[in-house]
């Protein structure tokens, strides 16, 4: 037989957001300091979307919160500050935008590591609503005011590469 669940879940716009219980949200923080942008952005797309708890489901948001730090620190590998190419298009003719890496973390390190994330989401309204439990900041600080379990410092940590 089915067992009942015992709390309800909040419906916040046409997602499904649990606010208690025991599938409420936790808080990690990730300091991106050295890492590598692309194993970072799978480790932090999975808390997100929730993929990493067992009552992980497609069309309910089951993710957590991820505070981000030292964004403007992440690597990339060989020789993608100056290949990587990041385009923008206005939809208006000869309205396309490129910027290499290196420009981006000039102008916007953040936006390299959400972008990052955003590639390894479900491109929907769904995953529109959980890249917005990514917070990312440039410094080792954050306006957050986390939860006590929080506080003390869950760290994410994404695998290093190893070197030959």
């Amino acid at each position: 037989m089915l067992q009942r669940k015992t709390y309800q879940a909040r419906h916040q716009g046409p997602h499904f957001f649990e606010t208690t219980g025991p599938n409420a949200p936790k808080w990690y923080i990730v300091d991106a300091k050295d890492q590598v942008v692309g194993r970072l952005a799978t480790v932090l797309a999975r808390v997100i979307t929730g993929k990493h708890k067992p009552t992980y489901t497609r069309h309910a948001d089951a993710g957590d919160f991820v505070v981000v730090l030292n964004c403007d620190k992440v690597v990339f590998t060989r020789n993608k500050w100056n290949d990587k190419l990041y385009r923008d298009h206005s939809t208006y003719i000869g309205g396309l935008k490129t910027k290499t890496a290196r420009e981006m973390r000039d102008r916007a390190p953040e936006e390299i590591l959400k972008r990052a994330v955003w590639g390894m989401t479900n491109n929907s309204s769904l995953a529109r609503h959980q890249i917005k439990k990514l917070k990312l900041f440039t410094g080792s600080e954050h306006p957050h005011r986390l939860p006590v379990a929080a506080t003390r410092r869950t760290v994410l940590t994404a695998g290093k590469k190893s070197s030959k």
